[in-house]
């Protein structure tokens, strides 16, 4: 059951876990300004009704010595199902892709891929990427700077 965000509690809660999931309850309750009951009933409902996916850990990419982004879009030969499952089940596997996205317009998917440097990127395309007969087509461009990225 998907659930709207209710109010402004709910919004500074939201924010608040943003910038750190791990914020014990008694604390987050003391920022938004509600008694730590009813913010942690907030929050378990923000969790019940889906609005909170879940909690994760943010890992620095250079940690895995990936040190460059590249967004690749990807054209596929033809729309129909089987060429997009094989497609998306491939991308699934690979740890080099942060994100998949399937997008409208002249391409199918926005790739964000992560890796070390264009040598490493360029065979993560010749070994991974073109190597599957559905893709049609790839361009890339690779990331200068991240001016703002949320989660």
């Amino acid at each position: 059951m998907q659930q709207r965000i209710a109010d402004e509690f709910d919004r500074r809660i939201l924010r608040e876990l943003q910038a750190d999931a791990r914020l014990p309850n008694n604390e987050l309750a003391e920022r938004i300004g509600l008694s730590p009951s009813p913010c942690l009933r907030r929050v378990r409902r923000l969790e019940e009704t889906g609005v909170i996916r879940g909690y994760t850990a943010l890992v620095d990419p250079a940690a895995f010595g990936w040190t460059m982004v590249a967004l690749a879009t990807i054209r596929l030969g033809r729309q129909n199902e089987d060429e997009i499952v094989m497609f998306e089940d491939a991308v699934r596997g690979w740890d080099e892709v942060l994100e998949c996205h399937l997008v409208t317009g002249s391409r199918d998917y926005i790739l964000k891929v992560a890796a070390g440097d264009l040598r490493q990127y360029e065979s993560f395309i010749k070994q991974k990427i073109a190597r599957l007969k559905c893709v049609a087509s790839i361009e890339t461009s690779f990331v200068m700077n991240t001016i703002k990225e949320r989660r």
